[in-house]
């Protein structure tokens, strides 16, 4: 075996770590960082109950006061917390949502039952935001981070093969592809799996635009770049945006700075807006949609300026790129 292959070999073998470590790491840190939480009630109590969660979980909680229980409701609806204690003469209440984030919802019953335990009294649970009866751990929103990407991808594969040298018009079937997949899958999504009662065509349309926003990127930097571009995007998509996009758990439950990071990429944006849709209104979705649109636009924009460098026909030195990519 000569130099070259052994040096390949190796190189592959280091391109396939990274990728698990890309994967792996996220996962291994994944947990309660400084979860916005509400607390309402009695000074002593609140500060009692900060307290102990202080003492036991130190770093997961950041609390925020409210006056009334149904302040917390509300907070909780509008997705500015994430969960609630609330204590009254009646006693406690631990308000979850379990339609964000599975995890975050079990942690905090978890403590409401070790409340019971430690005070001998009741802590009750409140899902103030549940899943449906059908899919109880939102199995349907949590299981599309893979499809997205790959849903982003695809069109920009084979559209590179039936539409080469035209990114403009690449752009625009891989926008026809985005709408006709969305509906799909938000019909999916309602009548197949029941993850969702309501909102379907705001869904759908979610997933239209998550995909879009991946897909028209990759389109524009392809046509720009070629199969540099390509690759640096679908590094960028599959391997950087996928595990940070915290679609099965809610980006809270990510690391901090790592969080933040996968909300500026599409697949994180795209679950923190179906989630928004799906179970909560549209609130806390505001976000993560004006960086999809940011993300379509670039792409949209790098199409524009490709098809001006290389006018549909036209010869060019790279005029396999985009072939090279269709085979890939």
């Amino acid at each position: 075996m000569n130099r070259k292959v052994l040096g390949a070999l190796f190189g592959l073998a280091a391109v396939v770590v990274l990728i698990s470590l890309a994967f792996v790491l996220p996962a291994k840190h994944s947990g309660a960082h400084d979860l916005p939480v509400g607390i309402a009630g009695p000074p002593q109590a609140s500060a009692s109950i900060q307290q102990t969660l202080a003492t036991a979980a130190p770093g997961d909680f950041e609390f925020r006061s409210y006056g009334s229980a149904g302040e917390l409701r509300t907070a909780i609806e509008n997705r500015e917390i994430v969960g609630a204690f609330s204590t009254t003469a009646e006693g406690s209440t631990v308000m979850v949502t379990s339609a964000g984030g599975a995890p975050i919802a079990q942690t905090l019953r978890g403590i409401a039952t070790a409340m019971s335990a430690q005070t001998g009294t009741e802590v009750s649970v409140e899902d103030v935001v549940p899943t449906t009866a059908a899919d109880p751990q939102a199995a349907g929103i949590s299981g599309l981070a893979l499809p997205l990407v790959i849903g982003g991808i695809i069109p920009a594969v084979v559209l590179a093969r039936l539409l080469p040298r035209k990114p403009l018009q690449q752009a625009g079937a891989a926008l026809g592809f985005a709408i006709i997949t969305g509906f799909a899958l938000g019909a999916v999504l309602h009548f197949g799996l029941g993850t969702i009662d309501d909102n379907i065509v705001l869904v759908s349309l979610g997933i239209a635009l998550g995909m879009s926003a991946i897909s028209l990127t990759l389109i524009g930097l392809t046509g720009l770049l070629g199969m540099a571009g390509f690759g640096v995007g679908v590094l960028t998509m599959m391997i950087v945006g996928n595990p940070l996009s915290g679609i099965a758990s809610s980006a809270y439950w990510l690391p901090s700075g790592w969080a933040e990071l996968g909300q500026l990429l599409p697949p994180g944006a795209s679950g923190t807006l179906l989630r928004s849709l799906a179970f909560f209104g549209g609130h806390g979705g505001g976000a993560a949609l004006i960086v999809l649109i940011c993300w379509a636009a670039i792409g949209v924009a790098l199409s524009f300026a490709a098809s001006r460098r290389t006018p549909a026909g036209a010869a060019e030195p790279s005029s396999t790129v985009d072939e090279s990519v269709a085979v890939s």
